[in-house]
């Protein structure tokens, strides 16, 4: 099979729902001549015209008002949010308006509108530009949450957003646009809602998304050649959460630990250990535990950046800790 990069295969994704479909439409900033800030949408003006792939003002409250319109009377947008950050100028058009519309109006009004974004720490844009957001839009009723970790999950369910009859905040993390990965190049899709186990494991839970998951690989290497056999479920979808993929893991392991880029108070990891807890408390042998970005705004520098994100070390202490082992840290 062959490998090609996760930005590759966000392009791939795009690519072929546009020919499918000619309701799908991109729009955002310097996605058309420039190709995107990270070159997601390179070369895809040239195959579909200024019709098709829309090079917008710099308003992120217009992208999404227009995206909203758009997908409300029959379009099937894609938008893009350059930082994630910059989503703070659209919540109203997000939060009081896509997000609420079908069901304000019993259905008659579908809104399948996909947010592209990209959110995170590791490139040394500081503060304004690499935060994890994600937690705010799992807490809106009415959106769904999408953060893949590998090329084949963000092709697979890129088209599986666009065909979808809901509004989709779809998180790309940056540190991942390079990454290589094998994707089939025959269609297929990811359904959202669906984690996916991407290491088996007998001895403790290894819960993640995004960037996290290559990371949580590597400490469940690590704590393997310690006598721990970790099993990593990879999230996928945020929202909404597999929990029966959750709650199997951990009847089987006893041992949880949520890893997530975002910041710990509030974040991701908060409502899974709650759901944990609430639905398979008989089943857990030690209480849940979380590894998490500090709650700070992301440094420029980068060795205070590199010390605002969780690495594989935190991993590894984390489980040895449910094990009463030491780490070395």
């Amino acid at each position: 099979m062959r490998e090609i990069t996760y930005r590759e295969a966000l392009r791939e994704a795009m690519q072929e729902e546009m020919r499918r479909d000619p309701a799908v439409f991109l729009m955002g900033e310097d996605i058309g001549r420039y190709g995107g800030v990270y070159s997601v949408t390179k070369g895809l003006l040239k195959e579909f015209g200024d019709k098709r792939v829309l090079d917008t003002p710099i308003s992120e409250a217009v992208i999404a008002g227009a995206g909203t319109g758009a997908a409300a009377v029959g379009a099937r947008p894609v938008i893009e949010i350059m930082y994630v950050n910059f989503m703070t100028f659209c919540m109203d058009q997000i939060v009081n308006q896509a997000a609420k519309m079908r069901y304000m109006f019993g259905g008659k009004i579908k809104v399948p509108l996909v947010i592209r974004t990209q959110g995170g720490a590791g490139t040394y844009c500081a503060a304004q530009h690499s935060e994890s957001l994600e937690a705010w839009f799992t807490h809106v009723p009415g959106l769904k949450v999408v953060m893949p970790a590998t090329p084949y999950d963000a092709k697979g369910l890129l088209k599986s957003s666009i065909r979808d009859d809901n509004v989709v905040i779809f998180i790309e993390h940056n540190l991942l646009y390079n990454r290589k990965g094998q994707v089939p190049q025959d269609e297929y899709l990811v359904p959202l809602g669906v984690a996916d186990i991407k290491r088996e494991g007998q001895d403790v839970t290894v819960i993640t998304y995004s960037s996290m998951v290559s990371v949580s690989l590597e400490a469940a290497d690590e704590l393997a050649a310690a006598g721990i056999s970790a099993e990593v479920i990879d999230l996928r979808t945020l929202r909404p959460l597999d929990m029966a993929t959750i709650l199997n893991s951990v009847q089987k392991t006893g041992r949880v630990v949520v890893c997530e880029p975002d910041c710990k108070t509030g974040g991701v990891g908060a409502e899974i250990v709650s759901q944990i807890t609430e639905r398979a408390f008989d089943d857990l042998d030690a209480p849940p535990v979380r590894v998490a970005g500090r709650d700070t705004p992301i440094p420029y520098s980068p060795a205070l950046e590199k010390l605002a994100v969780p690495d594989k070390h935190e991993i590894v202490k984390a489980v040895n800790g449910l094990f009463n082992r030491k780490s070395g840290l």
